[in-house]
């Protein structure tokens, strides 16, 4: 210890010589420091505090198609990620009521097809192309994108919809009509309102490929350490004719597991993308045929706007915007992991150990494999998601009191953490952009994260620092 301290010594008196004395603390709480050149890492120098290294600096790790894409399949990539991009208009059957007015918009962190960025659009709608919106107080200009659900209905039963932010009202080509926002101050007041955040898309199409025994193979490995951490999960599954058999995640409809959203609420991309077309654009669809608002003068467009070309003379502009989204996202590359960045390749070794021994991974599954498909790159393909797809009750803290599918008020989808390094908001709801805090907030009464949090607790500040480099080097 004597020896350790006269090395730091010697680190802040050859810091002091630089003529920066503030030059030691950030790079002690990235988990290493310089010293004669040399590298030493966390485990070497001691930590007084560990603090989230913050979002991953440098170019994007993701937005690009998945290696092995053929020349073929990107005339399909590049048309969806077009669509996926553009900014829908009322004329183009926009609403009437809606959240944003494009895809890109709420998945643009680090690039298109993540996530919430810096600067949430939602702000600036408001009163774009002449909405008469106000902003909700739940939305800030440095806030996450948000969509707001309403726990019960007026009568008290259950709610859990999305109420949509704003209105087409006072928009171009919104003729006549006059369609109010929910009376946001009141649900507020009355604890009604619960917020989800936009999920990452990269690399889903590898996700969809894998099999559903193999997520089922993994739900059922490790059981003595997950019962002795207090860890369940489950799949949603409601067989025909017959009570719910507890085993949530599996669909109603064919039985298999559903495995997109913060609830693992959809079965498929193509599920995913016109569900979001309907619901968070407005805009309706050959899965979602109908308006989610039928208030009159505001039905602008006359059927269903997003449909087959029939009259295309090309496949791939005969395709609807929903099957260009998938195809967007389907072929979407995953995140790529930095080797050395934050702390140096050491520590995010040591993290990586950390992560395993305290058993973040028996939820975090670091990887699966895919099985076959029709394109080659998405065949017998490793998957390093962090995540086993399953839902899992994580208690009071985080509960939405939402229920989707047969997934509870307080499950959720384990979320993957590929890409977390370059994401600013965490949990479902965008309340912290501290991974610290977000690690904390698992624990709560109830949680199946307890135990878990609990050795990560005892952790040193330095297994601690190595641990928050390790998560965002993914």
């Amino acid at each position: 210890m004597e020896k350790n301290a006269r090395g730091l010594r010697d680190v802040v008196r050859r810091t002091a010589l630089m003529g920066s004395l503030s030059f030691l603390l950030p790079l002690a709480t990235i988990g290493f420091v310089y010293f004669g050149g040399e590298t030493v890492s966390s485990q070497t120098v001691r930590i007084l505090r560990a603090q989230d290294p913050g979002v991953r600096g440098g170019t994007a790790a993701a937005g690009g198609p998945l290696a092995g894409v053929t020349d073929h399949e990107s005339e399909y990539f590049l048309p969806g990620k077009e669509e996926f991009e553009e900014a829908e208009e009322v004329s183009e059957g926009l609403g009437p009521t809606l959240n944003l007015d494009s895809c890109g918009s709420c998945h643009s962190q680090p690039a298109i097809g993540g996530t919430s960025p810096a600067v949430n659009p939602q702000v600036a709608f408001a009163t774009a192309n002449g909405g008469r919106d106000f902003v909700p107080p739940f939305l800030s200009a440095n806030g996450p994108v948000r969509e707001a659900r309403f726990i019960w209905n007026r009568d008290g039963t259950p709610d859990g919809g999305v109420h949509a932010l704003f209105t087409i009202t006072g928009r171009d080509g919104a003729g006549a009509c006059q369609i109010s926002q929910p009376d946001f101050a009141r649900e507020l007041a009355n604890r009604n309102v619960i917020f989800r955040i936009p999920t990452p898309t990269f690399g889903l199409g590898l996700v969809e490929q894998i099999p559903d025994s193999a997520i089922l193979a993994n739900m059922s490995a490790n059981s003595s350490a997950k019962t002795v951490l207090g860890i369940g999960g489950r799949a949603n599954f409601v067989v025909d004719g017959r009570t719910i058999s507890g085993q949530t995640n599996r669909n109603g409809n064919d039985g298999t597991i559903a495995r997109f959203g913060w609830k693992a609420q959809n079965k498929s991309l193509l599920l995913f993308s016109g569900e979001a077309y309907n619901v968070e654009m407005g805009i309706s669809n050959e899965l979602f045929q109908n308006e989610r608002d039928e208030t009159a003068n505001c039905l602008v467009a006359s059927h269903p706007n997003s449909i087959t070309n029939t009259d295309a003379e090309r496949t791939v502009d005969a395709l609807s915007a929903i099957e260009k989204f998938a195809f967007f996202m389907r072929l979407l590359a995953p995140p790529a992991p930095s080797p050395d960045t934050p702390g140096g390749a050491p520590s995010i070794a040591s993290g990586k150990n950390v992560f395993n021994s305290v058993g973040c991974v028996f939820c975090h599954t670091q990887s699966f494999t895919t099985g076959n498909s029709a394109v080659p790159a998405l065949r017998n393909q490793t998957v390093r998601l962090y995540s086993d797809l399953l839902v899992h009750d994580m208690g009071l803290g985080l509960a939405d009191g939402v229920s989707q599918g047969q997934a509870g008020p307080r499950e959720f989808r384990t979320a993957p953490l590929w890409g977390l390094g370059q994401r600013i908001f965490f949990l479902h709801d965008g309340r912290t952009s501290d991974l610290s805090a977000a690690i904390r907030a698992h624990q709560s009464i109830g949680s199946e994260a307890n135990g878990v949090i609990q050795n990560f607790l005892g952790l040193t500040e330095n297994q601690k620092q190595d641990l928050y480099n390790f998560l965002r080097s993914l």
